[in-house]
């Protein structure tokens, strides 16, 4: 993140793309439908790679839309970790290579409506701004795909544009819902069978 953009900026710029909805990147397809598409990341919908040949098809599938969404634009990079604090934890070795250099932005409580002390948890989200190049996030992206990385996202630096990949796929959402049907089209083959695009 440049040292000037506070991480209250980052938040004001969220909340005026997505009102609705917190920085919780699972959580945005539930209420912005209208924007939303989400790819498989393998054919016949397989969930994890289990050969090199699969890990390079869920690379160019990644990257293949993020060059669409953010070719030669600047990008935020933004990873997740959990705990039991409110107060953002230390950012592991592991987690440091996915985002290198990366900031706290926010922490929200994973479950509003839990009350036990003993299981409230905390979702700390951490923040990067990048030059977007194919292949800049690949060791991030293949953590996710092996489900040891999750609630990733690469925005715009507005966040009208947010690509949410996860162990099996991307969920992708875009301003408008002519832009969404149109980058639907152009990779129709990886959309999924199920009728509400799941």
């Amino acid at each position: 993140m440049a040292s000037s953009e506070p991480p209250e900026n980052l938040s004001a710029r969220w909340w005026r793309q997505w009102p609705e909805c917190p920085p919780v990147a699972h959580r945005l397809k539930h209420v912005y439908r209208d924007r939303w598409v989400r790819f498989h990341s393998l054919p016949e919908s397989q969930r994890y790679p289990a050969a090199d040949a699969e890990y390079d098809i869920v690379l160019h599938r990644y990257n293949t839309v993020l060059d669409e969404l953010f070719r030669e634009q600047e990008v935020w990079i933004v990873t997740t970790d959990w705990s039991g604090s409110s107060a953002p934890p230390v950012l592991s070795a592991q987690h440091a290579l996915w985002n290198p250099g990366a900031r706290h932005w926010t922490s929200l409580r994973t479950d509003e409506n839990e009350t036990d002390p003993d299981f409230i948890r905390y979702t700390h989200l951490f923040v990067r701004r990048r030059s977007w190049r194919t292949g800049l996030a690949d060791d991030l992206l293949r953590a996710v795909a092996d489900d040891v990385a999750a609630n990733v996202m690469i925005a715009s630096l507005s966040f009208d544009r947010i690509h949410h990949p996860y162990d099996g796929g991307a969920d992708v959402l875009l301003p408008t819902t002519g832009e969404r049907d149109r980058l639907k089209r152009r990779h129709a083959d990886w959309l999924s069978d199920h009728p509400l695009g799941f």
